[in-house]
């Protein structure tokens, strides 16, 4: 063996129901004094017992996917306006990605509350898009301090988008099998957060809230996001952050669409991820395990569904070659990309 493997400095907390109380403990933790709270008013209902245990000086409410640049400023703007020393954020990965944006270049420590399984709050990475182009990075200053888990606050997600969501979880999950920084710790997170993540969101997928398939989605999730920190950023990625930027397509919806024609492309050359991916799904290929899934739980399957125009397919190409991560298990060429963005877009298999 010859590798090296970072693990990104983070406290985590599990507390079903306890998010209040863990969150004000938290925020205490950092030293924090005058906290700024960033949640969407759709998140309010969440937020408020939240808001209420903590050191509020500012609710900042403007939450936009792909987090553009100019609500990031605005934001900026009104953390050092307010005199906050720390940010919570409760929400979804949009509203992680805002926290990142203030903490970038303010230096805040964020405690993060998830109300999905997007896996923001466990990197150090965060996004920002301006004109249709997304930009990505990995600083020390993004990566949340602590984060709160807390089963109770996803029970109202809507069947589908939590759906969704977990499954751009799995996308971590694959995806850092074959990041360009992997190393036998991610993949190893990766099969049990693969495992995990099949259990979580197939219970999910029932309809009513489960706890226990919430908690095990949490979980994989969690784990998928470190290896993700760890592993780099993959060609699943790559595609999905250039269709994001391009179109505003939504986010998870995006990831679980291109997913499984992703793991179609690598898995013949990826030996060790494709034993591994189905070992975790109990199946007898990885391409199998995801296609049984996805069916199962009645998984997004096609981009023209999400607004993604057919001319975006020879759009995306150039910039999506030209994002390239090293050492895709798979060469990757302008035709072949081209048809596999043709099959996800169009949803066939």
């Amino acid at each position: 063996m010859s590798w090296t493997h970072e693990t990104l400095p983070q406290r985590v907390v599990f507390a079903n129901g306890g998010a209040p109380r863990e969150v004000a403990a938290e925020v205490e933790a950092v030293g924090g004094a005058k906290a700024m709270l960033i949640a969407s008013e759709r998140e309010a209902a969440l937020a408020d017992p939240i808001a209420a245990g903590i050191p509020l000086v500012l609710r900042h409410e403007e939450v936009v996917m792909h987090v553009p640049v100019e609500v990031a400023e605005r934001a900026r703007k009104a953390a050092d306006e307010s005199g906050a020393d720390v940010i919570v954020t409760v929400g979804g990965g949009s509203t992680t990605g805002l926290g990142k944006a203030v903490a970038l270049t303010t230096g805040l420590p964020i405690v993060a509350v998830p109300t999905t399984y997007a896996g923001s709050e466990a990197t150090n990475v965060w996004g920002l898009t301006d004109g249709g182009t997304k930009s990505t990075g990995a600083d020390p200053r993004v990566l949340p301090a602590s984060i709160v888990y807390d089963a109770s606050l996803l029970t109202s997600l809507p069947r589908d988008m939590a759906v969704a969501s977990g499954l751009n979880a799995l996308a971590h999950s694959v995806d850092s099998m074959w990041g360009p920084r992997s190393d036998p710790i991610d993949r190893a997170w990766c099969e049990e957060s693969i495992r995990a993540l099949a259990v979580g969101i197939r219970a999910l997928s029932g309809g009513g809230p489960s706890t226990e398939g919430i908690e095990q989605t949490l979980y994989g999730a969690y784990l998928a996001a470190t290896a993700f920190a760890s592993a780099g950023s993959g060609l699943h990625h790559k595609i999905c952050h250039v269709l994001g930027g391009m179109f505003d397509l939504p986010h998870a919806q995006t990831h679980a669409v291109v997913l499984p024609h992703v793991l179609a492309l690598n898995a013949p050359n990826a030996p060790e991820a494709q034993e591994r991916i189905a070992r975790a799904f109990g199946s007898a290929t990885a391409v199998e395990g995801m296609s049984a899934l996805h069916a199962e739980v009645g998984a997004p399957r096609a981009l023209r569904d999400l607004g993604m125009p057919e001319r975006g397919i020879a759009d995306a190409v150039g910039p999506i070659l030209a994002a390239l991560p090293a050492g895709n298990p798979t060469t990757v060429t302008d035709k072949s990309l081209a048809a596999l963005l043709r099959a996800a877009w169009s949803g066939v298999s």
